[in-house]
């Protein structure tokens, strides 16, 4: 599938506007406690949003003390329900793509803050549906190439249902349909593979690149902004970044 290859550049964008990794931690901690409440309770077995939320934990290296810790906690705790799931979609310099996933317990704060990195950044913040066009949802699973055999790991992946598999240099990229993801991702589970990535996400289907270094360093650091925002969960966009930015 075209445009799938492109993950690694996205991945490595993703994981240096990431920074520290308590930040990682509070945010996927955050979106498990929503998914206890809102998915249907602390058992894994009967809650599928919290089962896929633990398999994005562990691949985040989350410890399994933390993930249990936030589970019972959120089980007890009615804070989590003041958090709703809101989307943003706008443009980065040069019409880059970008959507922002956000868990917020004041919306008028999160949408003004997201708006003020857009328009401070080259970028403007659109209406629903404006960019989300241009996305498709896919489960994405990778799964780091060491001494792996690329036929065995392709062969056990199709068979688990995927949808498309990818061999790259560093990893393997394994894509399955929103709602087989869960089932092939216990299926690789139980032939002992771990997972770099392992969660639904929003993947492009045509990539923008940028003309100059100053609208490169324009959306990086509205990346940066919106990626370091207590509020933001997740950003998908479509910029086709230079290598030599992600080794910087």
């Amino acid at each position: 599938m075209s445009g799938h290859s492109k993950w690694n550049n996205i991945k490595r964008k993703k994981e240096k506007t990431d920074g520290a990794k308590a930040k990682i931690f509070t945010k996927i901690g955050r979106e498990l406690a929503v998914a206890v409440k809102q998915g249907g309770g602390p058992d894994p077995a009967s809650n599928s949003k919290l089962k896929d939320c633990i398999a994005k934990a562990k691949a985040a290296n989350v410890p399994n003390d933390n993930i249990e810790r936030i589970i019972k906690k959120a089980a007890g705790d009615n804070n989590a329900d003041n958090y709703e799931a809101i989307t943003y979609e706008g443009y980065g310099p040069n019409g880059v793509a970008v959507i922002v996933e956000t868990l917020t317990d004041n919306r008028n704060r999160t949408a003004a803050d997201v708006r003020h990195f857009f328009d401070k950044f080259g970028g403007n913040l659109g209406t629903t549906g404006c960019v989300g066009f241009l996305f498709e949802q896919k489960g994405v699973l990778v799964i780091d190439r060491e001494e792996l055999d690329e036929d065995t790991v392709m062969e056990d992946a199709l068979e688990a249902g995927a949808s498309d598999f990818r061999a790259d240099d560093d990893v393997f990229e394994i894509y399955t349909e929103p709602d087989d993801f869960s089932v092939v991702l216990e299926d690789l589970q139980a032939k002992k593979y771990e997972f770099e990535t392992a969660e639904v996400q929003m993947v492009p289907s045509t990539y923008t690149t940028l003309p100059s270094e100053e609208a490169c360093v324009k959306m990086q650091k509205l990346l940066d902004a919106l990626e370091d925002d207590d509020d933001v969960q997740n950003v998908w966009h479509n910029w086709d970044a230079p290598e030599s930015d992600d080794e910087e």
